[in-house]
């Protein structure tokens, strides 16, 4: 969505017809009204708009056009519009219980005819308050009755073939009073923050998750703090401590409505620890306990910190989450203490040194190599480390397993010998050779050639060739990649008989290959555009690029992750006229994750303004991880696996700068989750053009490994996004009982909502709807790999409307301007060869809208897609050859 100006104010709404004829009444029998009023002893409050400008969701949207906030705005200007599908919501969240008179609905033409007013305290559970069949548009004021803090519209059949479409959601009542002080703490699973931690062991999310048996622990000086935010402005009444030993002789209760000012309700000097049951009085969003003296030479140390509310309800404007707000510089956060530069990075990380045996070391990498050459669903992981140095040894790299050099420049690292991926498993087929990866390190091929033939989701990156890269099997067997990026390579890089790649910023002595879709951007030595014949697609350079942040390690033995610069219009490796242009961060500003980890821990660091390094590992993640700061980086050697927990949303970030985002495998948990990774929230609107956030080598999965089921898997709403490098992947083989039309569901690979967002190396397979959907205005791909998914069990479980199956790669109708260079997408119907695609890529025909050098194949002729975009393009023939389309439009 494009920025809107925060200068204009929104115009004023007259007031509705009811208010209107209501003050008319009073004015005219004003006397009698006042007799009346001084004569009784209880007073109503008469109902007051309590929608406006609160935190508004909806299940989809058209375009990143029309958000949901429109429709609570105050502006009948702007408004919310839907998905064109049944059933659609939108809801508001009022901050707190309301007692709910009166609902105003302004529908634009695409009305509801049958919908729902729901209410519910809890955003789960709903209640029907008012139920239509027959609803007519216009403006509908509905007279109700009910209670809840979310009021949502429910709609289940449209008027028209357009989704649902409100200028207006307006919710009338009054907030609840309450009576003395109430019993609910406030302050349970709130966003909280403190001073200082002793360790990310003890974070401050313990002291307020209900859970006496987990606690928030300082660093041991004076002063120190813990506050919680309630999310909105609450009368405060009681507050709960209940101290471990390390108590506060000498602390105050303090609220505050902007964590910047405080008021002090409570103070002491003589406390004596344990359970302390305070009754204050005072009023304030934030509360926070202020330690001054501490009773023992220990920090401060609470099990749970409570607070009770009441007498007065809430009042001023709720937070939109439970996660920390930031805006797109973002607030400065305490700081990352208590770390390393030299850390353990756990027993799956191998690091090697020049001085070690080539035999010790060719006997770990083989080790290495033997438990995971054939473990494609399995749970172990692995990163193979050279620190700088000459190495002789023969790496053989098999699943979840990462290769790299810890100098600060490729060359810093030499291996005489080969880095080799091949058809380990002896059927001569690399179709499958997922999730392993090499970076930073020189190499010196045995014969004159490295072999690195793998399938999608494996990078070859700052990699420095001495000699030609071989991207096929030995056998000449099948292939299905591939990446390569920021690399040189002296000799030939040959392709054979890999069906797709994509090489972005090298440099080539030369080029040999082609099957369906080869595509290049910024590459010195690469083949001249030629699409179909053959089929070339090469850019002269990458509109925007910046390469992955990496480990290294000085000559000190201090560890550091550098973090290269934003290039524009790039052409050859960052590195090609010396060292990466960039910064250097101490590893002692990372919180060095390990699966013995909790998601609370983690988020406890980023709040403490740390960077997150996944180890390899398995994690498991009961919370969604916020990240909030701007210039946060979250990096993974060996393919951290990070699966949520319960139907959680593993991780989002804010709308804020600079954000990077590399090596991780996301799975889908078995509860579905509405999205894996979530770029911004939900209307986004600040320009990050000269601080991007970057998503790259990061890999979603849908079963394989589990039955997992995740609505989407990666959502981006930050504008000026970076997408490098991503296979999102809804399983079509793996464990039994994890693959399945209705087991592993997954409706979108990727969403787009943000406006100038660039992918370059997408992949996406297998997903049941539109596998990537483009909202957003400016954006650009280049390169899409896609299969359509196998398994539709018949034409009928896969339609789009009355469009037999779904587009690929679709650009919104709304969308003005877009462009996409090498497209590829595939079909194998092998569950109903019936089964028919009517096209692979869907976009507005406007001359904004340009796609250039796409094809579709059917493989093995197992299924159709009957076009290649919206109507044009021939069907696939039945020979496993592509149809081609040159441009479009």
């Amino acid at each position: 969505m494009k920025a809107r100006s925060s200068g204009a104010s929104a115009p004023r709404r007259p007031l509705p017809r009811w208010a209107r004829a209501f003050a008319a009444v009073t004015a005219a029998l004003s006397l009698a009204v006042y007799a009346l009023i001084a004569s009784t002893t209880a007073a109503h409050a008469a109902p007051t708009l309590l929608s406006q400008g609160k935190p508004t969701t909806a299940s989809s949207l058209e375009s990143a056009a029309y958000p949901a906030s429109n429709a609570t705005d105050g502006n009948t200007g702007t408004r919310w519009s839907s998905a064109f599908s049944d059933p659609q919501w939108l809801q508001v969240d009022l901050g707190s219980t309301a007692s709910v008179s009166q609902v105003v609905l302004q529908w634009e033409a695409a009305y509801a005819t049958a919908f729902q007013i729901q209410t519910s305290n809890d955003a789960t559970t709903w209640t029907s308050i008012y139920s239509t069949t027959t609803g007519t548009g216009g403006t509908q004021t509905l007279n109700i009755t009910g209670s809840g803090r979310y009021v949502r519209m429910y709609g289940t059949t449209r008027a028209t073939p357009y989704g649902y479409s409100l200028w207006e959601f307006q919710v009338y009542g009054t907030l609840g009073t309450g009576g003395g002080c109430g019993t609910t703490d406030a302050a349970l699973n709130m966003p909280a923050t403190a001073s200082s931690l002793e360790n990310a062991t003890y974070p401050a999310s313990a002291a307020v998750d209900g859970n006496t048996g987990t606690r928030w622990s300082s660093a041991f000086s004076d002063p120190q703090w813990l506050q919680v935010d309630l999310g909105s402005t609450q009368p405060i009444c009681q507050i709960g401590l209940i101290w471990e030993a390390a108590y506060a002789s000498a602390f105050q209760i303090q609220v505050s409505n902007d964590a910047s000012t405080w008021t002090s309700i409570y103070s002491t000097t003589t406390a004596t620890g344990g359970t302390q049951t305070l009754n204050v009085s005072g009023s304030g969003r934030y509360v926070r306990m202020y330690g001054t003296t501490r009773a023992t030479a220990y920090g401060y140390s609470l099990w749970e910190f409570q607070v009770y509310t009441g007498s007065g309800g809430a009042t001023g404007s709720p937070s939109p989450s439970a996660s920390p707000s930031a805006s797109a510089t973002g607030s400065t956060p305490p700081g990352c203490t208590g770390q390393s530069n030299t850390p353990n990075l756990g027993p799956n990380v191998d690091v090697f040194d020049p001085g070690m045996s080539a035999s010790s070391i060719q006997s770990a990498v083989d080790a290495v190599f033997n438990t995971q050459k054939l473990n494609q669903f399995g749970t172990q992981r692995n990163a193979l480390l050279f620190k700088p140095g000459t190495y002789s040894v023969e790496a053989n790299i098999g699943y979840y397993t990462s290769i790299q050099g810890l100098g600060q420049n490729p060359d810093d690292v030499t291996i005489n010998g080969d880095v080799t991926v091949d058809s380990f498993d002896g059927t001569g087929n690399a179709t499958q050779n997922f999730w392993r990866s090499a970076e930073n390190l020189a190499i010196n091929p045995s014969s004159g050639s490295d072999r690195w033939a793998v399938a999608q989701a494996g990078p070859f990156r700052r990699v420095d060739v001495h000699g030609g890269l071989e991207m096929y099997p030995a056998s000449y067997g099948y292939a299905s990649g591939g990446y390569v990026a920021d690399s040189k390579v002296s000799g030939q890089a040959s392709s054979v008989s890999q069906q797709q790649w994509y090489t972005q910023d090298s440099n080539l002595g030369s080029w040999s290959g082609s099957v369906w879709n080869m595509v290049f951007s910024g590459v010195n030595g690469a083949p001249a555009q030629s699409f179909p014949n053959p089929p070339m697609t090469t850019l002269a350079t990458t509109p925007v690029s910046r390469d992955v942040p990496y480990l290294y390690v000085d000559s000190s033995g201090n560890y550091h992750v550098f973090l290269p610069s934003l290039r524009t219009n790039a052409s050859g490796p960052s590195w090609n006229s010396g060292s990466t242009p960039g910064t250097s961060v101490p590893m002692s500003q990372f919180f060095v994750v390990t699966p013995s980890n909790t998601a609370a821990q983690m988020n406890a660091a980023l709040a403490q303004g740390c960077n997150l390094f996944f180890t390899p590992g398995v994690y498991n993640i009961d919370q969604t991880l916020n990240i909030a700061n701007p210039n946060t980086v979250v990096l993974g050697i060996g393919f951290p696996t990070l699966i949520p927990v319960n139907g959680v949303n593993t991780m989002q970030v804010a709308d804020v700068d600079g954000v990077r985002i590399s090596g991780l495998l996301m799975d889908a948990g078995t509860t579905n989750s509405q999205s894996l990774l979530t770029m911004g929230p939900q209307g986004a609107s600040a320009n990050h053009a000269g601080n991007p956030d970057s998503i790259q080598d990061v890999f979603f999965r849908i079963g394989g490994d589990i039955a997992g089921k995740a609505t989407n898997s990666l959502v981006v709403n930050n504008n000026n996004t970076l997408i490098n490098d991503i296979w999102a992947w809804r399983a079509d083989h793996g464990n039994g009982g994890t693959v399945g039309w209705t087991v592993n569901t997954a409706d979108t690979g990727m969403i787009v909502n943000g406006d100038n967002v660039l992918a370059t190396g997408l992949f996406v397979e297998h997903y049941q709807k539109y596998e990537v959907k483009w909202n957003g205005n400016g954006g650009e791909t280049i390169f899409f790999q896609n299969e359509n998914p196998y398994d539709p069990p018949n034409q009928a479980a896969w339609m789009n409307g009355s469009t037999n199956g779904y587009a690929a790669y679709e650009v919104a109708p709304g969308v003005t301007t877009h462009q996409a260079y090498g497209m590829g997408s595939y079909c194998y119907f092998n569950v109903n060869a019936s089964v028919v695609n009517d096209h692979a890529f869907e976009a507005p025909n406007t001359s904004g809208v340009q796609f250039h050098d796409l094809l579709t194949v059917s493989l093995g002729g197992v299924g159709v897609i009957e076009h290649v975009i919206n109507g044009t393009g021939a069907a696939t023939p039945s020979n496993t050859t592509p149809s081609n389309v040159t441009s479009y439009p």
